[in-house]
C-alpha cells in the first residue's frame, strides 16, 4: 500500500502561483499512475490532472489546461502540481492519489490510495 502526504498549499492572490507536492511511501510508487483531484466547498470532488508512471503522458481537466502542470520524480517518490495564474475558483482542498494501473486516468474509481489533502485558497 502507498501512503501519500500532500504539502505546499496556502493562501495566494489571484494570478499567483503555488506548487503542490505529494510524497509517497512504498515501493509501488514508480509503477503507478498518479493524479491530483480537488474538492471545492459545497462541491463534489473533481479530477484535476493525471500522469503516467513514466511521466511521459499527462492529462488535464479543461478548467486548468494551460495553467497547471503535473510532473513526477520517481527517484524521490514525489509527484508535483505546479499551479500558475490561479483564480478564486481554484480554491479547494487538493488531493493526490495513486492509481492501480500505470496509464494516466481521469476516472476516480481507478485510484486506490489517497492523501489527506492540502488546502489552497485564492483571494480576488
Amino acid at each position: 500500500q502507498v501512503q501519500l502526504v500532500e504539502s505546499g498549499g496556502g493562501l495566494v492572490q489571484a494570478g499567483g502561483s503555488l506548487r503542490l507536492s505529494c510524497a509517497a511511501s512504498g515501493r509501488t510508487f514508480s509503477s503507478s499512475a498518479m493524479g491530483w483531484f480537488r474538492r471545492a466547498p459545497g462541491k463534489e470532488r473533481e479530477f484535476v490532472a493525471t500522469i503516467s508512471r513514466s511521466g511521459l503522458t499527462t492529462a488535464y481537466a479543461d478548467p486548468v489546461k494551460g495553467r497547471f502542470t503535473i510532473s513526477r520524480d520517481n527517484a524521490k517518490n514525489t509527484v508535483y502540481l505546479q499551479m500558475n495564474s490561479l483564480k478564486p475558483e481554484d480554491t479547494a482542498v487538493y488531493y493526490c492519489a495513486s492509481a492501480r494501473g500505470f496509464m494516466q486516468t481521469v476516472d476516480t474509481h481507478d485510484y486506490i490510495n489517497w492523501g489527506q489533502g492540502t488546502q489552497v485558497a485564492v483571494s480576488s
